[in-house]
């Protein structure tokens, strides 16, 4: 299990240089409650502090939902509970907020900052699932189904910054890439068990790789002479699959390397699956009248997105749908760097007798 660095007596974490530079070095970025100077600055910085996630689009995903007093809610990606606290705030009082994710790390450490809230007994509702699975949470508890659901299918920065959970190429960690570490092949794994032409497609397919072809062959080759077991080997083997000219930093090789690690991870932990499952339900957890919003960061999930809400305004499943995604302002994008991909898609759920066949 990976987290800050325990609290508590003793000394700080030792580190080369005046500034820490590892994840775990940043030991007062962990502690906000204790160092709100320090991470004010690195915020002010356009950076994300260590421990922690920025959540992205916050006014344009209220405007889009219009979350009211004694609505229920629905978080299908908690995550650091950014958008979440949000959300159960506008529907107080007497609202609910029920939200689930799959991550058994970070899902008791949002739970707990949601309970800190005081909001009353039973206003809030948490499982670690699958967003999936989320139907049979919606109909246990609020069987009319929910008023407002968000979707929020970006890596949490707590994730991505985190070397030991192994989805990031900037520094080493274990080649893992599991939302959880307990369930299921880990990215090592995975590419034990895949041909050539299997890992070109899935580079492809999940993250559009122009030279997918190339780089499979270059990886599990050289996965064969030496079992890729870090995150740094993998980089390493994209790395080396382009020309010296293309290896420098912003070059055509950190390109792929982004993407290689994008469809591992993607494939690992069967996201688009787990996508498509959720905006196929997503019409029955809606109560009538009821909106969703869903932020996605690439163009295979947006594909999905779109498709799904303009099949279910044909269908009469949603009265209306976003005519276009809509994005993060100039200046969030200057202050959050990682919300310029994002793309905010949205809908509203038809009333029973407006639906067709």
């Amino acid at each position: 299990m990976t987290g800050p660095p325990a609290d508590g007596p003793g000394r700080r974490p030792r580190y080369r240089g005046t500034n820490p530079r590892e994840f775990r070095e940043k030991y007062k970025e962990h502690r906000p409650d204790r160092y709100a100077d320090d991470v004010a600055r690195v915020i002010a910085g356009g950076r994300t502090p260590a421990g922690s996630h920025r959540p992205i689009m916050v006014r344009e995903v209220l405007e889009a939902l219009g979350p009211r007093s004694g609505e229920v809610a629905l978080d299908c990606t908690l995550g650091h509970g950014g958008h979440a606290r949000e959300l159960l705030a506008a529907v107080q009082p007497g609202g609910r907020l029920l939200a689930v994710d799959a991550d058994p790390i970070e899902l008791p450490r949002a739970e707990a900052r949601l309970a800190a809230l005081d909001c009353g007994p039973g206003s809030v509702v948490v499982r670690r699932m699958n967003f999936a699975g989320v139907a049979r949470f919606v109909a246990a508890e609020s069987p009319g189904g929910a008023d407002v659901i968000l979707a929020d299918l970006g890596l949490s920065s707590m994730q991505v910054d985190d070397p030991a959970r192994g989805f990031t190429f900037k520094g080493d960690g274990p080649l893992d890439m599991r939302m959880n570490p307990a369930k299921g092949p880990s990215a090592s794994d995975l590419l034990s068990r895949l041909g050539e032409s299997a890992l070109a497609r899935l580079l492809a397919e999940n993250a559009d790789e122009p030279h997918a072809a190339g780089l499979s062959a270059a990886i599990l080759q050289a996965h064969a002479r030496r079992p890729m077991a870090t995150t740094r080997a993998l980089a390493a083997a994209v790395r080396d699959a382009f020309a010296p000219r293309d290896r420098g930093p912003g070059g055509a090789a950190d390109d792929s390397v982004r993407r290689v690690f994008q469809a591992l991870r993607i494939a690992v932990n069967d996201e688009f699956g787990s996508l498509d499952a959720l905006l196929r339900d997503l019409p029955a957890c809606l109560a009538p009248g009821g909106r969703v919003a869903i932020l996605s960061f690439h163009s295979g999930e947006d594909r999905r997105v779109k498709s799904a809400f303009k099949d279910g305004l044909a269908r009469g499943l949603y009265a209306s749908i976003a005519d276009q995604p809509i994005r993060a302002t100039p200046e969030e994008r200057r202050a959050n760097p990682r919300s310029t991909s994002a793309k905010l898609r949205f809908a509203t759920r038809a009333r029973p007798e407006a639906v067709r066949d």
